[in-house]
């Protein structure tokens, strides 16, 4: 078993940390609102009043963080990991921040810090049973040292050296962006031409998109939208998407368009809601959440 930091603890830290502490490693966490520790810590983990306290001793460093300042700040600004992480530590970081972030950070870290880049496909049920995608980027030997803990999470694929993970992701995402405001579109077609939501989805759930229309038809009917990705997140994705894109000189026009649909659901209030609530977005619709109406 191996002595352990996990920090940041929002909607799929806390039950990766969670899977961390059941597997019976020693897990200390750390999050900005300590008040969401709590479910880990009465499992057994310690929790740290700060990033330095938490990697104190610890042997890898998990981080799962909402964006790249907020990785920028737990690294590097005051009672940050760098300041603080042993010699030898590893840095598993499984944000989703985009390569180029990543790229970033290895740059800044001591060199007796290794670093794995490894974030996540899937969201909180996946989470919660440990059946994630885990794409790491890094050299061979520190993803064969860290794979059983990464197990826990999932099941982790080495695909190429540092950076490759959080590139991974990002492709991975940019047809998630399509396909539900590519979803999203056909049904306010469907409107237009004045045919049933019902027959539509009926329809869409047997055509190629269909595992996005299957999936989310719950909410699309209700028009409750309960968050398990949030859109401002994928707001977030989407934009690191285009920027990454536009750094390595690659032309997406699509993931553009699909950038654009996540701005307006997020500014017209939806950023809180399931990011299929842009389905709402393009076809004039109101969305609610389960916390609100």
């Amino acid at each position: 078993m191996a002595k352990l930091a996990f920090l940041g603890l929002g909607r799929m830290g806390l039950p990766m940390a969670s899977r961390l502490v059941e597997a019976g490693h020693e897990v200390t966490v750390w999050n900005r609102t300590a008040e969401k520790g709590g479910p880990v810590v009465q499992k057994g983990a310690r929790q740290a009043a700060s990033p330095a306290e938490a990697v104190a001793g610890a042997e890898a460093v998990c981080t799962m963080l909402a964006t790249p300042a907020a990785l920028e700040e737990v690294l590097f600004g005051p009672e940050g990991v760098a300041e603080a992480a042993p010699p030898g530590a590893t840095l598993l970081e499984m944000s989703t921040v985009g390569p180029h972030a990543i790229g970033e950070v290895r740059a800044r870290l001591p060199e007796v810090v290794r670093m794995l880049d490894a974030p996540v496909l899937g969201s909180i049920p996946e989470a919660t049973e440990g059946s994630l995608k885990v794409f790491a980027g890094g050299d061979p030997e520190t993803f064969e040292r860290w794979r059983m803990v990464l197990g826990v999470f999932g099941t982790p694929r080495l695909v190429g050296p540092l950076g490759s993970g959080a590139a991974m992701k990002l492709v991975v995402n940019s047809t998630l962006m399509v396909l539900m405001t590519g979803l999203g579109e056909a049904l306010a077609l469907g409107d237009a031409f004045g045919l049933e939501q019902a027959a539509v989805l009926d329809v869409l759930s047997d055509a190629a998109i269909g595992v996005t229309a299957r999936g989310k038809r719950s909410r699309i009917e209700s028009g409750t939208y309960p968050p398990n990705f949030t859109l401002e997140l994928a707001r977030k994705d989407a934009t690191l998407i285009v920027a990454e894109a536009r750094r390595a000189g690659v032309e997406t026009p699509v993931a553009i368009g699909a950038l654009g649909w996540m701005t307006e659901g997020d500014e017209v209030g939806f950023g809180d809601l399931d990011y299929s609530a842009v389905v709402a977005r393009i076809r004039g619709l109101p969305a609610s959440g389960p916390d609100r109406t």
